[in-house]
Formats: C-alpha cells, sequence, structure tokens
C-alpha cells in the first residue's frame, strides 16, 4: 500500500497571515483520487484573496495554490487513465463529465464539483494533509503550493510526456483564463475594438487572445504604466492610466471610440472598476465580460435601462474550456508555438521564497511562479 509522505508545504494558519513554511504529511489517494509531486505553480491573485480571508468558504489552516505542473506519484483504486510518472495539470475548475453541465456545451462549470463536493475536502469530507496534528484544509480542488498533492480524478489532466514543464503551470489558470474569455465567452471578431482592464497576468492573457482572434483595436488600462510595453508587446495597440485624465475612465473611452467597445474584458475584482468596465461598452453592441474574482458580499449598482438597446454582461471561469478536453490542446498549441508563454513570467522563484513572490504580486510586477523542485 502507498505510505504517508512527508514534505515541504506553504501553510496559511490563519487568514492574513504570511506563509509558514511546515513539515507536512500527505495520506495516500483513496479511490479515484490521484497523488501529484507538484513541480512548479503560478503566484495569482485569487490566491491572494484566500490569504487575506475575503472568501467565505476557506476554511484555515489551509494550503492554497491552484496553478502548477506535476508528475503523478501514485493513484487510487479505480482511477483510470492515469499511472505514476504521467505528467499532469491539476484543475482548479474540474470536469466529470457526468452532471447536467458536463454535458451541456454552453458551460464549463462542473455541477459535481461546484454543489456536490465539501469545500475544503475530499469528496468524502475529510483531508489529506495533516501537520503538527491538525488536518489543513485544501483549496480548489487543488492546492499546490505544496510539494506533494492529492486531488479527485475529475481535478487532473494528463497532458502529453514530452511536454517542456517550464512555464506550463500557466496553462492552469492565468493564461487559459484570461486567453479563453476572449475566444469562448466573448468571441471576439475579426477587426472588432476591445479594452482589458487590468493588464496583470490574466489581463495580458486576455490582450493575446485579442490579438488571436484578430481585434483591430486593442486597449490596454492599468494604473501601473511600467505593465505597458509588454501589453503592447502582447498585441495592445494602445494602452491608458486612468490616473492621467481627470474625468472618469468610460468617459474617456466612449469619447476616443466613438460611443464605446465592443468587447471589455474586466480583469481586476474591484467592483468600481467592473462598473467603469460595463459603462465603457457600446450601448447596443458591448459585450463585457466578468473575469476578476471581487470579495463575497461586494455588490454593483447598476441602470437596467443601460441593457435594453442590447449590451450584454457575462462572467467567465477558467475562460469557458472544459478542462479535461482543451487543456491538453491549449498544450498542444503552446508546443506548437501558436502562442508564448514565456513573455507572461517576469520572475522565478524557489519555493522557499513564496512571502517574497506575493509582495512581488501585490506591487505590479506582473507574473511570478516557483520552482518546487
Amino acid at each position: 500500500r502507498t505510505a504517508v509522505i512527508k514534505c515541504r508545504a506553504a501553510v496559511i494558519w490563519q487568514a492574513q497571515e504570511p506563509f509558514s513554511i511546515e513539515e507536512v504529511e500527505v495520506a495516500p489517494p483513496k479511490a479515484h483520487e490521484v497523488r501529484i509531486k507538484i513541480l512548479a505553480t503560478g503566484i495569482c491573485g485569487t490566491d491572494d484573496s484566500a490569504i487575506k480571508g475575503k472568501f467565505r468558504e476557506v476554511q484555515y489552516p489551509v494550503i492554497v495554490g491552484h496553478e502548477g505542473v506535476g508528475i503523478v506519484e501514485s493513484i487510487g483504486e479505480g482511477v483510470k487513465g492515469f499511472k505514476p510518472g504521467d505528467k499532469v495539470i491539476p484543475l482548479f475548475a474540474p470536469q466529470c463529465n457526468q452532471c447536467v453541465s458536463c454535458k451541456d456545451p454552453r458551460t464549463n462549470v462542473c455541477t459535481t464539483a461546484r454543489i456536490e463536493r465539501p469545500k475544503g475536502l475530499m469528496a468524502d469530507g475529510t483531508s489529506r494533509f495533516t501537520c503538527k496534528g491538525k488536518h489543513i484544509y485544501n483549496f480548489l480542488n487543488t492546492s499546490t503550493f505544496t510539494e506533494y498533492t492529492v486531488v479527485d480524478e475529475i481535478a487532473v489532466v494528463k497532458i502529453d510526456d514530452d511536454t517542456p514543464l517550464a512555464n506550463i503551470c500557466l496553462i492552469g489558470c492565468c493564461f487559459s483564463t484570461g486567453y479563453g474569455s476572449v475566444l469562448n465567452s466573448a468571441k471576439v471578431h475579426p477587426g472588432s475594438t476591445c479594452v482589458v482592464f487590468g493588464l496583470g497576468g490574466v489581463g495580458l492573457a486576455a490582450v493575446m487572445g485579442c490579438k488571436a482572434a484578430g481585434a483591430s483595436r486593442i486597449i490596454g488600462v492599468d494604473i501601473n504604466t511600467a505593465k505597458f510595453d509588454l501589453a503592447k508587446e502582447l498585441g495592445a495597440t494602445e494602452c491608458i492610466n486612468p490616473k492621467e485624465y481627470d474625468k472618469p475612465i468610460q468617459q474617456v473611452l466612449l469619447e476616443q471610440t466613438g460611443g464605446g467597445l465592443e468587447y471589455v474584458f474586466e480583469c481586476t475584482g474591484k467592483p468600481e472598476t467592473m462598473v467603469a468596465a460595463i459603462n465603457s461598452s457600446h450601448f447596443a453592441l458591448g459585450t463585457t465580460v466578468i473575469i476578476g474574482v471581487s470579495a463575497p458580499g461586494e455588490t454593483i449598482s447598476l441602470d437596467p435601462l443601460m441593457f435594453i438597446a442590447g449590451r450584454t454582461l457575462k462572467g467567465s471561469i477558467f475562460g469557458g474550456w472544459k478542462a479535461k478536453d482543451c487543456v491538453p490542446k491549449l498544450v498542444k498549441d503552446y508546443k506548437e508555438k501558436k502562442f508564448d508563454l514565456d513573455k507572461l513570467v517576469t520572475h522565478r522563484l524557489p519555493f522557499e521564497k513564496i512571502n517574497e513572490g506575493f509582495e512581488l504580486l501585490r506591487n505590479g510586477k506582473r507574473y511570478v511562479y516557483l520552482m518546487i523542485y
């Protein structure tokens, strides 16, 4: 029988506390579970929100992280399609292929994972992580800030054995989320006009998606002008800093585009930015996609009449990709150089510098990922 593994993990004991690198015990996988040796993991704003206590469903102590790549170490009873040694990407947006949602092409949000699974625990209601005699909760079906993790088989996908793993963890969230929101959720068409609010990793991936879709005008909006050069390199035709104007950014955009943008992508999660994004869309043709994750309880106020002429407002999780089906295809496209993940990575840090990595994220230094092995 597979044994308990002792390894390092970055534990958050309480909300608002820094990471503590601890020795944890990772139990063997039970039925329909997979234990993974994590090789690299990205740092995402959603993890930062969990650290700050913004999500009600996150229980502490917890191992966060949801954007990783690794190798299967062992499998539980009944697992099919995986074997030790397989290269895999954990999925924070699982795909069970059995529920109503998974069988419907209109959504990629698995009902089984979203509703039927207990939050922060495995399907049987228990944890596979223990530290100092305490059970540690998991996060978003993945928990990648650890040398080993255990996930449900619906929350992991195999990728080709010849896949270079250097930056591939970005397909686990950042890149796929931004890129797919353009291609799948908004369905941007050639020659159209787009604006992306927030030029972090997800926003830059959205810019890449707009370029790939053939948009003729791609405006990047951010209060950090240091991000503008990379945004333009990736496809933005122009960039705007709202702080440089004495009028609301939506008014600036309406004036500069002759009535608003056809496609708007909100990547900050801030309610006031969401309102500005919606108001910068064209009154009759505009589609706004909310990608940024707001804190529970935050609200926005909108005039219903602003939608009467045809404006559209929608959300997007994991870029609308059905993860089991689409992640291997995205990996194949990366290997065929259809997009460049490397430009999104600005810092590579060893695992023990995870707190430093989050400071870089909070200070607007674009994108960071951790090498664990």
